[in-house]
């Protein structure tokens, strides 16, 4: 997906300058006379990583019709229908128009994202125009002088804010119209005879694996097509996860490993614990396993009938769970019993709802009044004296979801507060259960010059 940047405003107002600096080349004509550019022109420069099309367009001007100055309007108009992105140019030092707010309407009518550009900004002239910017209801003006490059690092990262919102509904349209067409992928997985192919056959309806009080009774992880309810899944089977020095036969090895690739390619996991018997180290060991590799989890807790004090031993699981686990705290937990088939509408409910959020993806705009509510509400510390300061955010991928905070310092912020921003993150967005990826990044401008 390409992107096209749109550079649209009045006559004169540096729109060809701006154009210059951002390409990097003067492929526009610059000068003082307003009307110099007449047709559409185009650049290749780079945003959010990606190769992008920048347009530079003749002056917005009301003009008698069949007139040049029409023509050029209408290329310009067309300009912003095509564009992904606009950036609204208005002079500082002249202020605010009835022309600006005229096509201002214009701009914000083509439902694509608009950047309000102050140019000319530089020193006190141009102080007043910026302020008076607001008043076109186009959000807050990135204040820049194009002709001395100040103010382009702002605008560059309002621009990569918007352009990765755009390129992730693209990777997300593709991605849901991959999911319809294929199932979900559930592993199952635990410790030997913890009830993994009775879950297995339950589920499946039918008796697919071998089940029997022996342990190590399956060696190959097996998977079978499932529908289940109105969601197509794609099942596995996995062998019994032991600790490393009790895996000693040359076939139980390789099962171990068939189990760990089925992790790998699986995109929910349903760990399966025993209710009858506490939580071991092993336990942790295979969530934390499913964890790392960034699957989105529900923990299933078998021989449910088993328990007499059901309250008491459900708040024992949680606790352990959340405190033992911080990585997953909040994991959706289902009691069950894989020989009965008591809950399993619920559990694969959850599995459902979990592979939803591993999939989630949230807009820009929500994501940022979050930073900035977490942040009033809890500053980051001030390591030397120096306040870190938190600008913005964004999410550039999901399964899991990945977030990247751009900062002032990234490697002096505590992995105390980092720890606080996801579990905010978990608390406002409903992340419980799935893994969620934070990573600090300074700001760097490109435009700038070494």
């Amino acid at each position: 997906m390409t992107l096209k940047v749109a550079i649209v405003g009045r006559p004169n107002v540096g729109k060809s300058t701006l154009f210059n600096r951002l390409t990097g080349r003067k492929l526009a004509l610059v000068a003082p006379m307003p009307g110099l550019t007449r047709d559409r022109r185009e650049g290749a420069f780079e945003v959010a990583g990606q190769p992008a099309t920048l347009i530079d367009t003749a002056g917005l001007e009301d003009a008698e019709a069949g007139s040049i100055a029409e023509r050029m309007r209408v290329q310009s108009e067309r300009a912003i229908a095509e564009a992904d992105i606009v950036l609204f140019v208005i002079d500082a030092r002249v202020g605010v128009t009835p022309v600006d707010e005229m096509f201002a309407d214009i701009a914000r009518q083509s439902g694509h994202p608009v950047i309000l550009v102050a140019n000319k900004a530089e020193g006190s002239a141009g102080e007043s125009g910026v302020y008076e910017a607001y008043s076109l209801g186009l959000g807050d003006p990135v204040a820049i002088s194009a002709e001395h490059g100040e103010g382009i690092g702002d605008l560059h990262d309002r621009l990569e804010t918007e352009a990765e919102a755009l390129l992730r509904a693209g990777i997300a349209e593709a991605e849901a119209a991959e999911a319809e067409e294929r199932p979900i992928r559930v592993a199952i997985i635990g410790r030997p005879n913890a009830g993994k192919s009775t879950l297995f056959n339950r589920l499946a309806g039918e008796e697919r694996a071998i089940t029997g009080p022996e342990p190590g009774l399956t060696r190959d992880a097996i998977a079978i097509d499932l529908t289940w309810g109105d969601q197509a899944f794609k099942l596995y089977d996995t062998a019994g996860l032991r600790r490393r020095a009790r895996v000693h036969e040359e076939a139980e090895k390789l099962s171990v490993s068939d189990a760990l690739r089925a992790i790998r390619f699986a995109e929910v996991v349903i760990v399966l614990l025993e209710a009858d018997r506490a939580l071991e180290k092993q336990d942790l060991h295979i969530a934390a396993l499913a964890a790392d590799e960034g699957r989105a989890m529900v923990i299933a807790i078998n021989k449910w009938d088993l328990v007499r004090d059901k309250d008491a031993k459900r708040q024992e699981f949680r606790a352990e769970i959340d405190r033992l686990l911080p990585q997953i705290k909040g994991v959706p937990m289902v009691a069950i019993s894989a020989l009965t088939g008591r809950g399993l509408n619920q559990l694969m409910a959850q599995v459902g709802k979990a592979y939803e959020l591993w999939n989630a993806r949230f807009g820009t705009g929500k994501l940022n009044r979050w930073l900035s509510e977490v942040v009033d509400a809890h500053p980051p510390p001030a390591p030397g004296g120096r306040r870190l300061k938190l600008r913005y955010i964004t999410q550039p991928g999901a399964r899991p979801p990945r977030f990247v905070v751009f900062c002032s310092r990234p490697e002096a912020v505590p992995a105390s507060y980092e720890r606080y921003l996801i579990n905010s993150l978990r608390d406002a967005f409903d992340l419980w259960g799935v893994p969620v990826r934070l990573f600090l990044r300074k700001g760097k401008n490109p435009y700038q010059e070494d």
